[in-house]
């Protein structure tokens, strides 16, 4: 489960606090320690557990992310040739988006692009890199960027670092 720094963290504890009070307060129940505080030391102890699987997975998404680029060699900067459709979510609920790149060079070039899913407060929720393979000279070449799991919310896309090679 990837997910992203700051303010959507928020976003997304909010939610796990409150499937979390559902589930703790059915548990509660049956404990002989059901006092108010108990309820929502277990439910802050539940929501710091999901959050520190949230962090570790956008961290592992980054990661990824990064060695994915570092193996690109003699790669130059194509930021500004790269564009992103809008995105969409596909039948397995995950987050696509449509990435253009347009090879400006004299021979055929291929393009890694980091995609950043982000939310609408700017907030990080994942990070692929796509390649756009053997684009001719002059040309423009296609590929989908995916996110690694599902999102929720209205997702956007942003080029986050884009090598032509």
């Amino acid at each position: 489960m990837a997910w992203h720094r700051g303010g959507a963290k928020l976003t997304a504890v909010a939610a796990v606090t409150l499937t979390a009070l559902t589930a703790i307060t059915g548990l509660t129940g049956c404990s002989d320690d059901s006092s108010p505080s108990s309820v929502a030391s277990k439910a802050a102890s539940a929501v710091a557990s999901i959050g520190s699987q949230a962090t570790a997975a956008i961290a592992s998404a980054t990661a990824e992310a990064g060695r994915r680029l570092d193996e690109v060699k003699n790669g130059v900067d194509a930021k500004d040739a790269v564009k992103l459709g809008t995105p969409t979510t596909d039948s397995a609920g995950r987050s696509t988006v449509g990435v253009t790149a347009d090879n400006t060079a004299g021979s055929t070039k291929s393009f890694a692009v980091q995609v950043e899913f982000k939310d609408t407060s700017g907030n990080l929720l994942d990070t692929v890199v796509v390649t756009v393979s053997d684009v001719p000279a002059g040309k423009s070449g296609t590929a989908t960027a995916r996110s690694n799991r599902k999102l929720s919310g209205d997702v956007k896309a942003e080029t986050g670092t884009a090598l032509r090679y």
